[in-house]
């Protein structure tokens, strides 16, 4: 499967990245320097894009500490070999530690430019949440940007006590998720004018493309469409044409239509008067409670009030 296969990458570049480490830094930095960045380049790559909750987040956060301490430990320990590498080998260290250098700065900026914000409420509660997808389009939100269009979604998954968002890498049983059956809230004031339903939740890993199979709740407001999708089936707590506030209760977590895993699916359109329907309005990238979240970055809901009726 091709998270396994991400998984084994990802843990083989991170320890790649401490051998060059312990090579380079052998030598006096004037002759090992472009080893050094390349490895201190990929290291950085690993730990922003690192598929490491598939295991555990307390991963990510110890290959980095680790690093630190293999790079202070090596630097003391350095003896001065003073034979120069050979040209060639120089510029590919240069050159990949400027394409992966590259990667790195895209994860914060994105490629997609300036784009207009909304401001939302975190529609979750309780624990610890993680972003398994998001960002500002290219390289990071590649999935949503890729085959939804997409380009500002953001999919949410909950981690347990031990920084893992379900019992197994891959379990097909739905309770083993954390965030299964979650309570979604309304993150903005506005009224329902879509509620589905009546689809089935999809055994993990197992999934169903298409709309027609994706139970979901869309929240109209002044100024935007919020869209929240994957939901439970029979979860629905609103209807069509209610008017909801902040944190007022709409449905649960599932895993319905185009998804492997339990999950929530949240995407903001812009209302621009154009007449077109709401899911082809531009996108809005979306910050809650003041904040914006990117690719694999934990959210504590800790400021948030919601509305238990």
């Amino acid at each position: 499967m091709l998270t396994y296969t991400i998984i084994g990458v990802t843990l083989l570049l991170a320890a790649w990245s401490i051998v060059l480490l312990v090579r380079g830094v052998r030598k006096p930095l004037k002759y090992s320097w472009h080893r050094v960045f390349f490895s201190a380049s990929l290291a950085l790559l690993m730990y922003l894009y690192g598929a490491w909750v598939y295991v555990s987040i307390h991963c990510k956060f110890g290959f980095g500490i680790l690093y630190l301490l293999v790079l202070v430990w090596s630097l003391l320990r350095r003896r001065p070999i003073r034979r120069r590498h050979e040209k060639w080998r120089v510029r590919v260290n240069v050159a990949g530690g400027v394409l992966l250098a590259t990667l790195c700065v895209l994860y914060f900026t994105g490629t997609t430019g300036y784009t207009e914000r909304i401001a939302l409420a975190f529609p979750l509660k309780k624990g610890k949440y993680f972003v398994l997808q998001g960002g500002k389009g290219l390289p990071a939100n590649m999935f949503h940007y890729s085959y939804r269009g997409a380009v500002y979604a953001i999919d949410i998954v909950k981690l347990n006590r031990y920084g893992n968002r379900a019992n197994s890498i891959f379990s097909d049983n739905l309770e083993d998720y954390e965030i299964y059956g979650d309570t979604i809230y309304s993150p903005c004031a506005g009224k329902v004018i879509q509620v589905r339903d009546e689809n089935p939740d999809n055994t993990p890993p197992v999934r169903q493309r298409g709309p027609t199979n994706l139970n979901s709740v869309v929240v109209e407001t002044d100024s935007c469409y919020v869209f929240l999708g994957h939901n439970k089936k029979g979860s629905a707590l609103v209807r069509e044409g209610d008017v909801v506030r902040v944190g007022q209760p709409l449905a649960l977590v599932g895993n319905s239509g185009f998804s492997l895993e339990p999950h929530l699916h949240i995407q903001v359109h812009k209302k621009s008067g154009t007449g077109l329907p709401w899911y082809r309005e531009p996108q809005l990238f979306i910050e809650f409670d003041g904040r914006a979240y990117l690719l694999f970055e934990v959210i504590r809901p800790k400021r948030v009030h919601m509305v238990e009726d």
